[in-house]
């Protein structure tokens, strides 16, 4: 009598448990799935561990049991199974591999993508997932997956400092939009196909949008050479980067578009745009997206709608194949308050909308953090050896801080913060200028010393601190936004 190729109701519940929690979001909340496949009486505390992906390795010597078992009764491999548990067994197998050699993805993140895969380790994983079963020209895409998990978990888990609760949920909206909130469908149906899902961060100036851009940018595809020993590029190759608040009106279309030669005086030469320069794999990022003119939010709306655009200067159309993430430090209501943001831009911009927490967010929540920050801070800007040397002295200044230090500049002004302690060995927050009873810009104003620029900086300045929004004050001055925001910032 031939043998049954299905699996028994207890193996099934177990491997239906095991998919669940392991092709979920690593960073949720919710550890029950794993504290019941791990026997443990509690879940671990999600303060002190924010990825549960750390705890996986914890779960092998029960699957490893499990699977000799379905081995030793002649199934092995995909081809033993049939229907749902084919399905099922396919993901568990994805997931025994990938804990068997993932770490042996680090080095090669060390250096930055570069230098090969290795023969060693690419016939090693080949000949794994073969043994599974899996067909030889599948075993390209599973690698690179693997690759790519294990680049998200250093960029979202370890290099975004900080493990309060708020980091917790801003670690799972990034996981979420590399990987979906289903790694299984992400895996087996979508890999290669979230180019046409935009992301829109939104938080206070010095948050670290530009960091959780990165991290989503460096979490994504990269497949394997044709060669099959390496990976198709670096990791940074693949993130492209630009804050539009810097460039000027004048430009920021050559800059995205690219323009023909001629298009324009001083166009001597072609140039590519950022549009162009970002492959299918790839992904751009769009700081202080809220800056742009109506003119270039109409060409973009168009862009992420159609995935074509035309430099400036010709009518020959374009492909854009890869990822838009957007940013911008102006809250929702005031982006949408006025007519300077187009509200179907911002409805395509926003397949997903992450918030980035304040410090002040972070802190309430933890106030160990602190000390975190200041770590990672004194690391970057004088080496570890220097860092714990500092240590001690930057942490007492902090301290001399009011408790209730509402940190405005964010994780940027902390920064600068731990700057100021090194240079003077004290820190305390920037005064307010006082009020003097007399205004030294309406002085000189009055007394015609003043030039065209001087006296428009100086008016637009004076009707944003009565006002409160750049959109305000463009209205008043005839002005277009990004020329107010210049002027009040002294640009």
């Amino acid at each position: 009598m031939p043998q049954q190729r299905h699996l028994s109701p207890d193996e099934r519940a177990y491997f239906r448990l095991l998919c669940e929690t392991v092709f979920a979001n690593p960073f949720a909340a919710d550890r029950g799935r794993l504290a019941r496949l791990l026997g443990d009486a509690e879940p671990a505390p999600t303060a002190e561990l924010v990825s549960q992906a750390a705890e996986y390795h914890r779960l092998m010597p029960g699957l490893d049991a499990r699977l000799q078992a379905l081995a030793a009764r002649g199934r092995s491999q995909l081809q033993d199974f049939t229907g749902e548990d084919q399905a099922l067994m396919r993901r568990v197998f994805l997931f025994h591999c990938y804990q068997r050699f993932g770490e042996r993805f680090d080095p090669l993140i060390a250096r930055g993508g570069s230098g090969g895969l290795g023969r060693g380790l690419r016939q090693e994983l080949t000949e794994a997932l073969a043994g599974y079963g899996f067909e030889p020209a599948e075993c390209r895409r599973w690698i690179a997956l693997y690759y790519q998990l294990r680049r998200a978990y250093f960029f979202i888990d370890q290099a975004l400092v900080g493990r309060s609760a708020p980091m917790r949920v801003l670690r799972q909206a990034l996981w979420n939009s590399v990987f979906t909130a289903d790694l299984a469908t992400y895996a087996l149906l979508l890999w290669e196909r979230l180019q046409d899902f935009p992301t829109l961060l939104l938080g206070e100036t010095g948050t670290g949008k530009g960091q959780a851009a990165a991290a989503m940018g460096r979490s994504g595809v990269i497949p394997l050479n044709d060669a099959g020993d390496g990976f198709a590029r670096g990791i940074e190759a693949g993130f492209i980067a630009t804050n539009l608040s810097a460039l000027s009106e004048s430009l920021i279309e050559s800059e995205l578009f690219g323009h023909r030669k001629g298009a324009f005086t001083g166009a001597v030469d072609h140039h590519e745009g950022l549009f162009a320069r970002c492959d299918a794999q790839g992904t751009l990022f769009l700081d202080e997206i809220g800056d742009l003119s109506l003119a270039v939010q109409t060409k973009l709306l168009r862009l992420l709608q159609e995935r074509t655009f035309s430099p400036v200067g010709s009518h020959e159309e374009r492909r854009f194949a890869g990822r838009v993430v957007a940013a911008t430090n102006r809250p929702l209501a005031e982006l949408l308050g006025d007519d300077g943001f187009r509200r179907d831009l911002f409805y395509r911009l926003s397949a997903n909308i992450i918030v980035l927490p304040t410090l002040r967010e972070r802190l309430a929540a933890s106030p160990a953090e602190l000390h975190d920050l200041v770590d990672a801070l004194l690391a970057r800007l004088a080496g570890d050896e220097a860092a714990a040397a500092l240590r001690p002295r930057v942490l007492k200044a902090l301290d001399a801080l009011p408790r209730d230090y509402a940190w405005p500049g964010n994780v940027r002004e902390l920064e600068q913060a731990i700057r100021r302690i090194i240079l003077t060995g004290g820190c305390a927050p920037d005064p307010l200028p006082q009020p003097t009873g007399t205004d030294a810009w309406l002085d000189a104003a009055a007394a015609g010393r003043l030039d065209a620029a001087a006296l428009l900086r100086g008016y637009c300045r004076r009707l944003y601190d009565q006002l409160g929004t750049y959109e305000a004050v463009a209205r008043v001055t005839g002005l277009d936004r990004r020329t107010v925001k210049r002027h009040v910032e002294g640009g």
